[in-house]
């Protein structure tokens, strides 16, 4: 069998099935009284914020030789998955840090990460990634950010869009091109600090959803870091990038995941209760198979998602399709979950008096956001073909 048809396999441990209980208390107790209010005021989850720091839960990915948890992938995926399913907003904070400090955690100097990733696993800080620009979306080779040495620092000019929690975050994974006549070989990762010289935030975009998530621009007009931010060396930000890809691709699966379950929950239990035709309506089988179908799709996503995570992290063979995959499908199913339910809630769901609509409007960017889904089709594609 050729390696990257190895078969996804995972089962949680008792300490993984304690963690998911444990987050899904903090959640329901701390976090979903606010996602309604978060979500109409399009505001930070500060509450979130407080109550996953305070628990570990901020940035449980980073080790413990810098004030981390040191949480294996599969656990990072869990906590995930367990906030996303009451507010799709809040799971960003750890999500986000994750991708915001992989490519450092993988590739970046000790003494780099002695300066940065403390005050991220504390929860003073946050981080945030920036790769994509406006005309260099998929195409994140064909970025225009450049970064040219200046004495003993670098100096960066350029701008990036679409950075989740940008405006929220101290710290920044930034991708810049230092050699231009070497395509996606000349583009190096650096760290850049929000009080850096010439860093500044741009707009804030209007979305559909996850609008307790500030999405922003970063710009950088001559901005001005030491030398020793940059991560690795010049020309490997690149492939720093899609390393990063590879971990959190599954946690964003995982949040998909953690939306789909929410929408179930809340379908199952609305339509054990709503009588029609003086019959509940799971006595219907039109809706009690829609909902048999939610099931099964979250439950294979689920596991997918974990057996992905495992893998990228112990860098197993056809890691990076199997994330791809693991993400593509797990958003694609929150996606027909979460339509479906509004459905069999009818007018109800279509309100906002039910988090359904609102769950089905943060699906959608599962859908889009680390990669489109069909550039992961891209990426399985050219596996299954090579």
């Amino acid at each position: 069998m050729s390696t990257h048809t190895e078969p996804a396999r995972f089962a949680l441990s008792d300490e993984q099935e304690e963690l998911r209980a444990a987050v899904r208390a903090l959640a329901e107790r701390e976090i979903q009284p606010y996602a309604t209010d978060v979500d109409e005021r399009e505001r930070f989850p500060i509450e979130a914020r407080e109550a996953l720091a305070k628990n570990g839960f901020g940035a449980p990915h980073i080790p413990e030789q810098y004030g981390g948890e040191g949480a294996d992938a599969v656990s990072c995926c869990v906590v995930v998955e367990e906030v996303a399913r009451v507010c799709a907003s809040s799971s960003l904070i750890p999500a986000v840090n994750k991708l915001g400090t992989m490519g450092l955690i993988l590739n970046g100097s000790e003494e780099l990460k002695q300066k940065v990733l403390p005050a991220i696993a504390s929860g003073e800080a946050l981080a945030s990634y920036g790769l994509s620009e406006r005309g260099a979306g998929s195409d994140a080779a064909s970025m225009r950010t450049k970064a040219r040495r200046d004495g003993d620092g670098w100096v960066i000019d350029g701008e990036k869009c679409w950075i989740s929690n940008g405006s929220e975050s101290t710290w920044y994974t930034v991708m810049a091109v230092t050699d231009p006549d070497k395509g996606a070989h000349g583009i190096s990762a650096f760290i850049v600090h929000r009080d850096d010289e010439g860093f500044s935030i741009g707009n804030k975009e209007k979305k559909m959803g996850i609008k307790g998530s500030p999405t922003v621009e970063l710009l950088f007009d001559h901005c001005r870091i030491p030398g020793d931010r940059i991560i690795g060396e010049p020309g490997t930000g690149f492939k720093t990038a899609l390393q990063s890809l590879d971990h959190t691709r599954p946690t964003i699966g995982a949040q998909a995941v953690g939306i789909a379950q929410g929408a179930l929950d809340a379908a199952a239990a609305y339509a054990k209760e709503r009588q029609q035709f003086g019959r509940p309506t799971t006595d219907f089988q039109g809706v009690s198979f829609m909902l048999a179908d939610m099931e099964m799709k979250i439950q294979a996503a689920r596991l997918m998602v974990y057996a992905s995570a495992e893998r990228a992290e112990r860098g197993g063979a056809g890691s990076t399709a199997l994330s791809s995959a693991a993400k593509c499908f797990a958003s694609d199913v929150a996606m027909e979950v979460t339509t479906n339910a509004v459905q069999v809630l009818g007018g109800a769901g279509y309100t906002r008096d039910f988090p359904l609509e609102r769950m089905m409007r943060d699906a959608k960017i599962t859908q889009i956001y680390e990669g489109t889904n069909q550039i992961q089709r891209l990426v399985i594609s050219r596996a299954l073909l090579r």
